[in-house]
């Protein structure tokens, strides 16, 4: 698991648990100094409401956030589910010393919020806010596997208020976080798109978007839309992991001023989210463009190998289909923020604001990455700088926006110009929808590729009933989780020597090591089959090599020389000899394939043609190594005279 005790100075760190080894709250902590102005002793009796749970820094942590009408010192109180009796918590229960201040004269009351950190995998809790004698009703949520595949659903504009009927709107949305998590009731996060409410300080409207019980059971990860931020209420509900809330992520330049802003990050299970205030840009008084990419490029740069996956998220769609697909401040953003993403190695960017669905091709650099990939393709390659963007419909119904006709503007950068193999589209969207119909994203995070699915919460006609699909994409970027192995190939020169993978290059997958002897894991596998042509004149030799770089989980690892393989020729022809196999260095204590080792050579004079090589990996590893998912490159390296 990953634990962090200042999440925000410190990077998270996962730890090897053996089974059976803690009680259920060993190492939970206590924040101590509240800043409370009475102390408890001095506690009057509170109503405590607007109680939402909250993304922690990691996934061994929840924040909690709720409202309070006077101001006490308050706390969370914490326990197993198992040790909670008829809302009576064991006199072990831990607790977390709560923070807060005054609320806006409009909202009345007090804000309070804490961390719950220490959480255990595959474990249900319990907890309420309050103090002893004056508690909230209690909640739970439940922790799973603290590695591996998961399911966060992303949710664009509930905008409560926006129709004008907030009954409506709070059912529509109180209907699809209903439907949605019924058919997803493992899903472990909630994303926001932005724009919870459709005025930034209207209790009212608040009180009608916290009312689904399932945002104090699964945690929300906050994202701050135009109609959130003029205000102080979306700061007071809502308390987010290593926050930035430097003048330029607000678009006043003012954090003590009146409005909300911060951009912030989390790790979540292999998955770097770093959300931005979009509301702050260049044309802003905050200028929160350039300083947004210094946020994004720092965080990558410190926290990016901890993660296999960099997903962003902001609210104002830089590409989308409808109203706002037009706007300066939108084209503004397409300049400023693509490159740098793709630089970045960013895999997906999660957007709301314009009231539609729409999938982006493959974006590079501001431009189309590959100009033949097809319109809703249902699987995507990305290669290096190839980043995926998702703009989410309404969740609540409460607003739609239709969609829009391309222009004159190009076909590259800020353009608005027509996607020459679907006119009808903008040239940046693969697909675009507007049914008038409540949507949701689900993402499936998994070892080898990102799913994205955008879903109906509300029926559009007898054919298309709740939980159908409007649009599905796979995206296959570069791999990790488990033990997988993955390959870097060049492109040979035609019509000379040269090498490449035998069909897709997708992972090698090690599987999940197996214990053996009791002091040690073995995973085997082969590697992809690589196919050798050689139509030189010269029938020169020619030899092929790899080595394998160090296995790497976050800031786990283990050597590379923990494997050896042993080769063999699957066709024969261009006078393939296979190499010699190469032991595990934990058998001989060696230096199996961390240094460089023949996989296939022939001599002078070998026989023009084509052959096909392949190699047995043998992995064994101590079990002194920690548990998790490791992923490591293997480099093949060609040589001819």
């Amino acid at each position: 698991m990953r634990s962090s005790t200042s999440p925000q100075a410190r990077r998270p760190v996962r730890r090897h648990m053996a089974t059976g080894a803690t009680a259920a709250f060993l190492g939970l902590t206590v924040v101590l100094g509240s800043g409370m102005a009475i102390p408890a002793g001095a506690a009057e009796s509170a109503t405590l409401s607007g109680v939402i749970l909250g993304v922690g820094a990691n996934e061994s942590q929840r924040t909690v956030t709720w409202y309070s009408s006077t101001d006490t010192a308050q706390v969370i109180q914490v326990a197993p589910t198992a040790q909670v009796a008829n809302d009576e918590f064991p006199a072990g229960a831990a607790t977390f010393d709560a923070m807060g201040a005054a609320n806006i004269a409009s909202s009345g009351g007090y804000n309070r919020h804490a961390t719950i950190t220490g959480l255990k995998e595959h474990t249900q809790y319990s907890y309420r806010v309050g103090s002893e004698g004056n508690w909230s009703a209690t909640y739970s949520f439940k922790t799973q596997d603290f590695e591996g595949d998961y399911d966060f659903l992303f949710y664009g504009d509930p905008q409560i208020g926006s129709s004008g009927d907030l009954a409506k709107d709070q059912a529509g949305w109180q209907d699809t976080v209903d439907v949605s998590l019924k058919a997803n009731p493992d899903a472990e996060i909630l994303v926001s798109g932005g724009d919870q409410v459709e005025t930034a300080n209207t209790e009212s409207q608040w009180n009608a978007f916290l009312a689904p019980n399932q945002l104090r059971q699964y945690p929300w990860a906050a994202t701050i839309g135009n109609h959130d931020v003029g205000g102080k209420a979306y700061e007071q509900h809502f308390s987010t992991p290593n926050t930035d809330r430097s003048a330029p992520y607000y678009d006043n330049g003012n954090p003590a001023g009146t409005k909300s802003g911060g951009d912030y990050w989390y790790i979540y299970k292999d998955v770097l989210f770093i959300d931005l205030n979009s509301n702050s840009y260049n044309s802003a008084g905050g200028g929160g463009d350039a300083a947004h990419v210094n946020f994004v490029t720092d965080v990558i740069n410190k926290h990016g190998d901890e993660a296999k996956w960099k997903v962003l998220v902001y609210h104002h769609a830089i590409y989308s289909p409808a109203a706002h697909a037009k706007d300066g401040d939108n084209k503004l953003r397409r300049t400023d923020f693509p490159t740098t993403f793709s630089k970045l190695g960013v895999d997906l960017v999660l957007q709301g604001h314009d009231h539609s669905y729409s999938r982006s091709y493959l974006i590079k650099n501001g431009e189309k990455e590959n100009p033949a990939e097809k319109p809703g393709a249902a699987d995507v390659y990305p290669g290096p700088g190839g980043v995926l963007y998702v703009t989410a419909n309404s969740a609540s119904g409460s607003k739609y926006y239709d969609i829009t006709k391309p222009d004159s503007s190009g076909t590259s950068g800020a353009g608005n110009g027509a996607d020459p193999l679907n006119p009808d589209n903008y040239w940046y969207n693969s697909v675009q929808s507007q049914e008038h119909v409540r949507t949701y994203v689900k993402v499936q995070v998994r070892n080898d590729k990102l799913v994205v699915e955008n879903i109906r919460s509300a029926a559009n006609g007898p054919d298309q009933p709740v939980g159908s699909h409007v649009d599905d994409v796979t995206v296959h970027p570069f791999h990790g989780d488990k033990q997988d192995l993955q390959v870097d190939v060049p492109n040979p020169a035609p019509g000379e020597f040269g090498w490449t993978i035998d069909g897709y290059n997708g992972l090698v997958d090690l599987g999940t090591a197996k214990e053996e002897n009791g002091d040690h894991f073995v995973a085997g596998g082969k590697i992809n089959p690589i196919l050798v042509s050689d139509s030189r004149r010269s029938l020169a030799p020619w030899s092929i090599a790899a080595n394998v770089s160090d296995f790497r989980d976050a800031d786990k690892t283990f050597s590379g020389s923990y494997l050896g393989w042993t080769p063999y020729v699957l066709d024969g022809g261009a006078g393939a000899a296979a190499g010699d196999p190469v032991a595990s260095g934990y058998d001989d204590h060696g230096q199996g394939l961390s240094v460089s080792r023949g996989l296939s050579s022939a001599e002078q004079g070998h026989p023009r043609g084509n052959a096909k090589l392949g190699a047995d990996l043998d992995l064994k590893i101590p079990d002194s190594v920690d548990k998790g998912g490791y992923r490591a490159t293997l480099t093949i390296t060609a040589l001819s005279s």
